[in-house]
Formats: structure tokens, C-alpha cells, sequence
């Protein structure tokens, strides 16, 4: 008997029908750049801008991999020449996901910058609920950060799309 016990714990969730859902997504630093206040809305991407676009799109789901309806992602990066935009919200803005926990953001490819990677800001809130503070990094250029937080990327004519589901 107490064989078969240790035989059980041993067995992962999936062969008991779970779906694993990957580790939470980590935290990862705000940087001095985040500003209160972002507007609502599905498109970062600046009329006339000549830099590449990105549409980013998840899911966001809790630990046990259930959809999060609600969440709400705050989400802001530089411009195509590395800058924050601190006196307005250029690069900056608020989606929120939908009943299935998906969520989608046009915005543009932002450049490396003082020797940072390219990424992405997110500041991620369930609602009622904890705050997640993380950046998203592309793949081949994540230096040091946390390979976890890396998006996959794919192109489909001429979108370029990075996908990243949370978790948390």
C-alpha cells in the first residue's frame, strides 16, 4: 500500500485529466517610467510611425487554468526611438480581457534602448484583485531576463504578431 501512495504522488496532474497551464508568470521590475491614468484602448500604434507593427495577444488565465475575465492589462513601452513618453500617453494604454480571458493590443515593435532589450511593460490586475508587474522580452534578445517572459513570435504576411498567456 504505502508503495502505490508513493507511486501516486509521483504521477503528474495531467494523467489525472488536469491541463497544466505552465508556471505563474514572474514578476519582473516596473522601471522608472510607469504612469497612472493610461487610456482605454486597443491601439498604441501612432499615425505615421515607420516603425514595425506588432499586434500582442493572449490569454490570461488563474493557476488552474481557468480563463480570467476582466483582467486588466496596463501596458506601455518606448517609442520607436527609445523614449518614454512621460508627459502624455503615447505607448501607453489599458486592455481588458474578454469572457474567455483573451486579450489583444496593436502597438509597434519597440527598439533596444541604453543597452536594455527590446520589451514590453505590463502591469496586469484581476479584478477585485493582486496586481502582477512583469515585462515581456522577444525571443533572441532577452540577455539576462527570465526566459518564462519571453513572448513567441510569428509573422503572417506583414503583421507581426507576440503571444504570451498569463498565468496568475
Amino acid at each position: 500500500m504505502r508503495k502505490r501512495l508513493i507511486l501516486l504522488l509521483w504521477i503528474p496532474l495531467a494523467a489525472f485529466g488536469q491541463v497544466p497551464c505552465g508556471a505563474p508568470t514572474p514578476a519582473d521590475m516596473e522601471g522608472p517610467f510607469y504612469k497612472a491614468g493610461a487610456p482605454a484602448r486597443g491601439s498604441l500604434a501612432e499615425p505615421g510611425s515607420k516603425a514595425e507593427k506588432l499586434v500582442l495577444l493572449g490569454v490570461v488565465r488563474s493557476a488552474d487554468c481557468k480563463p480570467i475575465a476582466g483582467a486588466v492589462l496596463d501596458v506601455w513601452h518606448a517609442d520607436a526611438r527609445g523614449d518614454y513618453d512621460n508627459a502624455g500617453y503615447r505607448y501607453r494604454g489599458v486592455v481588458t480581457s474578454d469572457a474567455q480571458g483573451r486579450y489583444q493590443l496593436e502597438t509597434i515593435l519597440p527598439p533596444p534602448y541604453m543597452g536594455r532589450p527590446r520589451h514590453i511593460h505590463v502591469k496586469i490586475q484581476r479584478p477585485g484583485g493582486r496586481v502582477l508587474t512583469t515585462q515581456l522580452y522577444f525571443p533572441g534578445e532577452a540577455r539576462n531576463a527570465n526566459a518564462a517572459l519571453v513572448v513567441k513570435m510569428e509573422r503572417d504576411g506583414s503583421v507581426l504578431r507576440a503571444a504570451y498567456d498569463f498565468v496568475f
